[in-house]
């Protein structure tokens, strides 16, 4: 059974209650969601090292990387406001594309003065299977809040937790 509010687009934050280190007031954004569960994104947990550090992309700028979860660390994921400027995405909600051609990514970051507000980028994500997000939600782990994907990409990561949990659904 899925919940008719969870949805692609939806904002979770993690409850205070929520025993879990590595979600300690964390803020998810969830790019996918159906019956075989959800997928998502740690908003606010910046990585300890930057793009241009990665052996790959040493050429490139320093950019923010962001800890999306504790799934498939070893690969970059990206969320992006820009479907005119990279293509081959799947759109999520409210203007946000998952994924997309990288070559245009790593181009765009950078050239544009502010990519930061318009792309994130992730090592790993979060999962859950089938009615696993429910269940926890159901237990009081994870609320739901109402935000806009504005205040997502140019908040600032230190405060984004306890900015949203003011505006959790009751």
């Amino acid at each position: 059974m899925t919940n008719p509010s969870l949805q692609a687009g939806s904002i979770l934050i993690s409850a205070p209650s929520l025993e879990d280190p590595y979600f300690d007031k964390v803020v998810i954004y969830i790019t996918e969601y159906n019956e075989k569960g959800a997928l998502g994104f740690v908003m606010n947990q910046v990585f300890e090292r930057k793009f241009n550090e990665l052996t790959e992309f040493r050429h490139s700028r320093s950019f923010p990387l962001y800890e999306g979860g504790p799934v498939e660390r070893e690969k970059l994921f990206f969320i992006h406001r820009l479907p005119g400027i990279i293509g081959e995405g799947t759109p999520v909600a409210d203007g946000v594309i998952m994924g997309g051609n990288f070559k245009q990514a790593v181009q765009y970051l950078n050239t544009a003065a502010n990519a930061e507000n318009n792309i994130r980028l992730f090592i790993g994500y979060s999962g859950w299977d089938a009615h696993e997000l429910e269940a926890e939600m159901e237990e009081g782990s994870w609320l739901l809040v109402q935000a806009s994907v504005t205040t997502l990409f140019e908040a600032s990561e230190q405060s984004l937790w306890e900015e949203l949990h003011k505006r959790k659904v009751p």
